[in-house]
């Protein structure tokens, strides 16, 4: 019972965090869903264990508890992959941000070298 309790304030907590990061625009609307939508399964299986039992029977695993690490690992692994995609994106828009900004740049000083040309030959 007293888990119960600990597992669902826990979660009730977490909810909490995740409305208020949201709130504060700290945390982008798509990793908000997601980890509301997490929090909406995990309340629920917290607050009442026996029905991850019936779940996991159902599923034909041995045990609520490894049908709960089965999945938390696999959805760790599902977070893993998808910021690393993220991350992958993010270099190759810093990489094109940096060649541009490297051409502008040198744009600019071939346009400052001819101007300094002609001040220099006018005078």
């Amino acid at each position: 019972m007293k888990l119960t309790l600990v597992t669902g304030l826990t979660g009730l907590l977490l909810l909490g965090t995740i409305v208020e990061l949201l709130r504060r625009r700290q945390l982008r609307e798509k990793y908000g869903m997601l980890w509301l939508a997490v929090l909406v399964v995990v309340i629920p299986l917290s607050l009442f264990p026996r029905l991850l039992d019936n779940v996991a029977e159902l599923l034909g695993v041995a045990s609520g508890v490894s049908l709960v690490l089965f999945l938390g690992i696999v959805f760790l692994l599902l977070v893993c992959v998808h910021l690393s995609w993220e991350v992958s994106a993010l270099e190759e828009e810093t990489r094109t941000l940096a060649e541009d900004f490297a051409l502008l740049r040198a744009q600019i000083d071939a346009d400052r070298a001819a101007r300094d040309e002609l001040v220099s030959n006018d005078g």
